[in-house]
């Protein structure tokens, strides 16, 4: 048995259940690929679940308010990913959908990984994906740490069979057994290992307590129901300092999720 043929076969016998692993639904993959990132699966699980209970097309989630759309999301965080996939909807539900990595580049918030995850899973694109548990495994496999070009070259060469089945196979050997501390009695691959001990860190994100992001985060949970709020109100809402959270405003504001005048602010529209 070959290395490609191993790995799939553990993935068709260990795969987790999860949701999106049981459609082809281009909305559904993406839905499911913006809110895993830097996300944990099992928060992703139920909160996928509402989110498309709430909007289960395209042109749901585009007639939507983004005050209802944060609604949706709440527990996720990283709240502008929410209004990307809003207006990535919005594209696709005017013009319909772009069936390339490339094409699906154009999509608002779509950057190279998650359009070659949905267009290998939703329209059998032959690209491969590149994101932290693949390259961990490549690198691994390879006994050279991957990155850029290199990585990418990696990941398409290896890639057999369904690109689909593929790329989820070696993102699911890379998050449940090949991880940054791996579980090699557990490899379905491990004679085709050049180096199990690879590891190259991603950057660590700063503590979220007490961060900016928990700012944030707090000003838009207490604007939700679409009333404007002067800071004074957001301030004892939230229990942070009035110049903190006018920070935080600001910072909303560019990102266009809220609206800010004459002391006042609210969800963007």
């Amino acid at each position: 048995m070959s290395r490609s043929e191993a790995l799939l076969a553990w993935y068709r016998d260990h795969a987790r259940d999860l949701p999106w692993r049981k459609t082809r639904d281009p909305y559904r993959i993406l839905v499911s690929e913006v809110m895993l990132q830097q996300t944990q699966v099992t928060r992703v699980v139920a909160a996928y679940e509402r989110f498309l209970e709430a909007f289960p097309t395209p042109r749901h989630l585009a007639d939507a308010s983004l005050d209802a759309v944060l609604s949706a999301w709440s527990g996720l965080g990283y709240n502008t990913r929410a209004r990307r996939l809003r207006d990535a909807a919005r594209v696709v539900a005017r013009d319909g959908w772009p069936t390339s990595a490339h094409g699906l580049r154009a999509l608002p918030g779509v950057g190279p990984y998650t359009a070659a995850a949905v267009a290998s899973i939703a329209f059998g694109e032959e690209v491969a994906v590149d994101d932290t548990n693949a390259r961990r495994v490549l690198s691994r496999w390879t006994g050279r740490s991957l990155r850029g070009g290199a990585l990418r070259a990696a990941a398409q060469e290896e890639l057999t069979g369904d690109p689909g089945t593929w790329n989820q196979a070696m993102m699911e050997l890379g998050a449940m057994v090949c991880r940054p501390h791996p579980s090699c009695d557990r490899c379905p691959v491990p004679t085709w290992c050049a180096d199990p001990t690879l590891y190259a860190p991603p950057p660590r994100q700063t503590p979220f307590s007490g961060s900016h992001r928990q700012v944030r985060g707090a000003v838009v949970r207490a604007l939700q129901g679409g009333a404007w709020w002067t800071h004074e109100e957001l301030s004892e809402a939230t229990g942070y300092a009035v110049a903190t959270v006018v920070t935080a405003i600001g910072s909303l504001v560019a990102d266009a999720l809220v609206e800010d005048g004459g002391g006042r602010a609210r969800i963007a529209r």
